[in-house]
């Protein structure tokens, strides 16, 4: 017969041990929760996000890593390329890499609404805007942070003349 040592430690022992947050008490003091930072992932990108009534997460947009949502609580509607779908707490639903996962998130409702947004972190991040045809770029250090218009871009030869040349530098 086995001993309930036998089958390992218990849940409440494993969380003992680590961080963990609770998403559904999270406090959101700043807009959205780090829920990855505040458990030490380096690997996970994920965030809470609460929204108002009549509030939106972020702008239309899609990036080049594949994106999860989950529907904490609440209703909100999702912009895809596709169409808007309405989504309810429990609701899964994942963002491929590219224009096929361009999404935006917004409470229409008149109750407050919380959501759940992962994937991998990969640095550098970019993220394209195709309502406003801008493009973010995120290299891992804030400083270095762009976000700039298509139309204000430069080919990569731009202040390069002479790269072909082994010459020293003046």
């Amino acid at each position: 017969m086995l001993e309930p040592s036998d089958l390992g430690p218990t849940a409440s022992s494993i969380i003992a041990r680590m961080d963990a947050v609770n998403i559904f008490d999270a406090e959101n003091l700043e807009g959205r929760v780090d829920v990855a930072r505040a458990v030490g992932s380096t690997a996970t990108a994920m965030f809470i996000y609460d929204l108002a009534p009549g509030q939106s997460s972020s702008p239309y947009h899609y990036e080049y890593e594949e994106e999860w949502l989950l529907v904490v609580e609440g209703t909100i509607v999702l912009r895809a390329p596709e169409g808007e779908h309405t989504l309810e707490r429990g609701d899964l639903v994942r963002f491929p890499p590219g224009p096929a996962g361009a999404h935006k998130l917004m409470n229409r409702s008149g109750s407050p609404a919380r959501t759940l947004m992962f994937s991998s972190s990969r640095v550098p991040a970019v993220s394209v805007y195709p309502d406003s045809d801008k493009i973010g770029v995120w290299p891992g250090d804030e400083g270095d942070e762009l976000i700039f218009r298509r139309r204000t871009a430069v080919p990569w030869s731009d202040g390069e003349e002479g790269w072909e040349k082994a010459l020293e530098k003046p």
